[in-house]
């Protein structure tokens, strides 16, 4: 498979889970829209491996795979598709490396809704750093870490949710409340347009779980345009 053949796979799976973008991506510039994809693609795999289930060695080996791959895009030395396209940016590459670990340890339920946030605080702050660099704006690390937290909750149920909240012992209740409480948790008018987008689709898909406690059917075509509107707007 070619550079630019390997690259357009993981551009496509990125695009396979969020459709949402295939609607909303007319309100981004056509240069800016591979490189915001590749990046988020970039982070989607950081997110697949916290969210592993099963044996977690595999995802500890891509993790530790990735932090020498990260260092190496400092010294143009690229070996993974994504890298041909954000290797260029002139970020903080090593920093963002450094944090991997850290995802790894956050799998643990964490004993309390802040803990939850704290666990994955370093590696907000390392994205946060690193979007900047990449989209010319960023949201908080708090918000970065409350969204990776939602994604958690649809990707690998109640394995993140707080122990706080599971103490009565209804897990569909658990789950709604966890959801309910990071809904509150990050802002959406943070950082350049193309997180806004994303950050808006994330949201819905989890307020559409605090409803049903399933993420739901996706929002028609004319309502995730609104979406997009309002988020490339700011609102």
């Amino acid at each position: 498979m070619s550079d630019s053949a390997a690259l357009d796979s993981f551009l496509d799976k990125w695009r396979a889970r969020w459709p949402e973008w295939s609607v909303a991506e007319v309100f981004v510039a056509p240069a800016r829209r591979d490189i915001a994809v590749a990046w988020f693609a970039l982070l989607q795999e950081f997110e697949d491996a916290l969210n592993i289930t099963g044996d977690p060695l595999p995802a500890d080996a891509k993790l530790a795979w990735w932090g020498e791959e990260l260092r190496g895009w400092a010294g143009r030395r690229s070996r993974h598709p994504l890298g041909r396209r954000l290797e260029p940016v002139r970020a903080d590459w090593a920093r963002l490396a450094e944090a991997l670990p850290t995802l790894a340890e956050a799998r643990a339920q964490p004993l309390d809704r802040n803990a939850g946030l704290a666990a994955l605080s370093r590696y907000g702050d390392a994205v946060s750093a690193v979007e900047a660099r990449v989209l010319g704006r960023a949201p908080t690390s708090r918000s970065i870490v409350a969204q990776a937290l939602a994604m958690r909750l649809a990707e690998a149920g109640t394995a993140g949710i707080p122990m706080e909240l599971r103490q009565g012992g209804n897990d569909a209740h658990a789950a709604r409340a966890w959801a309910d409480w990071l809904l509150g948790q990050w802002a959406l008018r943070e950082g350049a347009r193309e997180r806004r987008l994303v950050s808006a689709f994330a949201h819905g898909r989890l307020r559409r779980l605090a409803q049903r406690s399933e993420p739901g059917a996706l929002p028609s075509r004319a309502s995730l345009l609104f979406t997009g509107w309002r988020a490339a707007r700011g609102d």
